[in-house]
């Protein structure tokens, strides 16, 4: 067994090395006196790691997909792929992907006498069987651009119109098995009554929250959804 000691230990060093340490020569170390023991490690000669490489070797080629399921929120199809041109053996595998339409999330803020705040919504969850404080979302309809999308389900779940509206990220949300994207969106600049219009079956209730309360309960009850995180790294990058 070996060990690696990087460049966080060795800020000298270049990036794209490493040192690998033998348990002899750890051995030996160790029986030197603590202020020369990392001098004997460094003394070693570096060995170098490739930084870049042919990102096409790990390139797989779908040939076909059959659809196995299907539901009003999402599909589940079949894919066969053969595997990079670099690999021996290229046999078709079977991987599973689930196909549903885009989603949008909108990150709306207004000022108030207590600082930024976010317009934030309660739902249940049916998958966790919990309820959740989000930010405003949706599914994109068909023939919506994701700023049509998001200026609408802000409206819709919330009441409020936003006079500035900027698109400040787009993510897989699970690229292993799902196809679609999240659009997310910054919205500023609010106008409107909080009266809401929702789905049949959508039931929302709204709630302002100070942005430090969301950046710090981040990832703990209620904020649970793995995205609103996603959409708050976003906003912070945008609005440090």
């Amino acid at each position: 067994m070996s060990l690696f000691y990087t460049r966080a230990l060795s800020p000298a060093r270049p990036l794209g090395t490493e040192l690998e340490f033998s348990e002899t020569e750890l051995g030996l170390r160790d029986m030197l006196p603590i202020g020369d023991r990392a001098q004997y490690l460094y003394q070693k000669p570096i060995r170098r790691y490739p930084t870049t490489m042919d990102k096409n070797q790990l390139i797989w080629t779908e040939q076909e997909r059959k659809q196995v399921f299907n539901s009003k929120v999402f599909s589940v199809w079949e894919s066969y792929c053969k595997a990079p041109e670099s690999q021996k053996n290229r046999e078709s595998q079977v991987f599973t992907v689930i196909d549903a339409r885009d989603w949008v999330i909108v990150v709306p803020v207004i000022d108030s006498p207590d600082g930024k705040q976010f317009i934030m919504v309660w739902q249940w969850r049916h998958g966790s069987q919990s309820l959740s404080l989000e930010f405003p979302g949706g599914v994109m309809e068909q023939g919506e651009s994701p700023d049509e999308t998001a200026i609408r389900e802000l409206y819709e779940e919330t009441g409020y119109k936003p006079q500035k509206i900027e698109k400040i990220g787009e993510f897989s949300p699970n690229p292993a098995i799902m196809s679609n994207k999240v659009h997310f969106f910054l919205a500023e600049n609010l106008t409107g009554n909080g009266k809401q219009n929702l789905d049949e079956n959508e039931y929302v209730e709204i709630s302002l929250v100070n942005t430090n309360e969301v950046i710090h309960g981040m990832g703990k009850k209620p904020y649970i959804h793995a995205l609103m995180g996603t959409a708050l790294a976003l906003y912070r990058q945008r609005i440090p």
